[in-house]
């Protein structure tokens, strides 16, 4: 049954001041995160379904707690006017401290929200904080697939893949301690309807950097910070190794699927020869029985499997993020050297006029052998203006300087705290992941011995 998507009169002025309550709780909270594995149930653990690496206890969970219910397909007309069919997700959100021990949970909040909304979220969160490794979204389109697996984006399998990682970003978001007091993401979850305008209002657009201008920064930086040359080096290899397991696990899981459904035809064929041997029968009978269920199970087994594989590609795509930053660093960097560039120049300016020598070849310096040196009033102004714009330029590289400082500085902290995280995280998923190949080999070894038990009772 779907959940209802509204409330009435009395209940959304309720919900608004709780939203009013929470934004200004959030707002006042301001708490280092500590990735943890510290709120997951018994089933969850069992599972690993959903990425549980989320602080409960960081600002915005503390006093909210998120989720991304269900997905519904609908169809409707686009920007130019065109009929298309969409997916649609619905974000419930309720306050964490009304649940009392015992009693009935609050009616929660609810919104829909298209993937593209989520796109522009996330982008405004990148260009807001630049220094930020911004969590990233599901994919679009299934990458990285075993061949019998559907790579359709509205395919409902892939829909709640999808649905998971959505309310996963949507978690991690609410648990990093900057990201999770940003009010436009607060809006986000809280205001179905003004949201977009609001969140094109804060101009975030037209900060964004042209792709040009940090193609030209990541060639022409003299100094580059050694760090953030590693950082690049080190997400380009975690790009690659992941990138390299993904396809190894595609490649198994299609080689593995035909294993299975040769089990199918053992099945088919004892079931057929059971109807034709009146003593060994029963024993045929069953022996195909089992074969049969081992058979069946391996499409429920791969799916599991593709919930542990969108693990892994969270983190293919927290690669980009991460060279994100790495290309803002740059960017600063390359800012830095022209401001000092620019004021070494207007250094040298003015020494020459002071000394009346010209170190280097210059169009001024040919005018005045051609047309005479300029006066000693004119001297005195080019003196006077250069020293002003000396000062200008002085003050512009301390502030580079500082700006620069400060991203780094910054910027290191989120990234230390990313690199824990990827560490638990992956090390979680891998170990699950095994545990339940080791559980699929038991089951497997379980269905010959039964088998075998048959054939001994013929």
């Amino acid at each position: 049954m779907r959940r209802a998507a509204s409330a009435s009169s009395a209940d959304n002025s309720g919900a608004s001041s709780r939203r009013r309550k929470m934004m200004a709780d959030s707002e006042s909270i301001e708490e280092v995160a500590v990735i943890g594995n510290t709120d997951i149930t018994p089933t969850e653990a069992e599972n690993n379904i959903v990425n549980t690496m989320v602080e409960r206890g960081t600002s915005l969970l503390k006093k909210m707690e998120i989720s991304v219910a269900e997905a519904e397909k609908r169809t409707g007309k686009n920007t130019v006017n065109m009929q298309e069919t969409y997916t649609v997700y619905l974000i419930e959100t309720r306050p964490a401290e009304s649940v009392s021990e015992g009693g009935t949970p609050a009616t929660p909040d609810t919104l829909w929200r298209r993937y593209s909304e989520f796109e522009l979220l996330r982008t405004y969160l990148l260009v807001t904080y630049p220094y930020i490794i911004v969590p990233p979204l599901p994919e679009k389109r299934a990458e990285f697939v075993w061949h019998k697996l559907s790579a359709d984006n509205l395919d409902p399998d892939f829909v709640e893949r999808r649905r998971v990682g959505l309310e996963n970003f949507l978690l991690r978001v609410a648990s990093h301690p900057v990201l999770s007091n940003d009010k436009i993401f607060f809006l986000f979850l809280t205001e179905e309807k003004g949201w977009r305008e609001a969140v094109l209002e804060t101009g975030f657009q037209d900060k964004v950097d042209s792709r040009l201008k940090s193609l030209n920064a990541t060639f022409r930086v003299k100094n580059p910070d050694k760090r953030f040359t590693d950082l690049k080096q080190y997400s380009d290899e975690l790009n690659t190794v992941i990138s390299q397991l993904l396809r190894a696990r595609a490649k198994v899981a299609d080689r593995l699927y035909g294993v299975y459904k040769v089990h199918g035809n053992y099945g088919r064929v004892f079931s057929e020869w059971s109807a034709i041997e009146k003593e060994m029968g029963d024993g045929l009978q069953s022996a195909g029985h089992h074969m049969d269920t081992y058979a069946a199970s391996i499409d429920d087994i791969l799916e599991e499997e593709e919930h542990y594989a969108d693990q892994l590609k969270e983190y293919l795509f927290y690669t980009d993020a991460v060279r994100a930053v790495c290309r803002k660093h740059e960017l600063i960097q390359y800012e830095l050297e022209l401001a000092a560039q620019d004021l070494a120049y207007k250094k040298q300016q003015k020494e020459e006029l002071v000394t009346g020598t010209v170190r280097v070849f210059s169009l001024k310096g040919m005018t005045s052998k051609l047309f005479g040196q300029e006066s000693q009033e004119q001297r005195e102004s080019r003196l006077t203006a250069l020293e002003q714009n000396i000062q200008e330029g002085e003050a512009a590289l301390k502030q580079k300087n500082a700006e620069c400082r400060e991203f780094v500085q910054t910027a290191w902290e989120d990234i230390e705290r990313f690199k824990e995280q990827k560490n638990k995280d992956l090390h979680e998923a891998l170990i699950s992941y095994a545990i339940m190949q080791i559980s699929m080999c038991k089951k497997g070894i379980q269905v010959w011995s039964n088998a075998k038990e048959c054939f001994n009772k013929m």
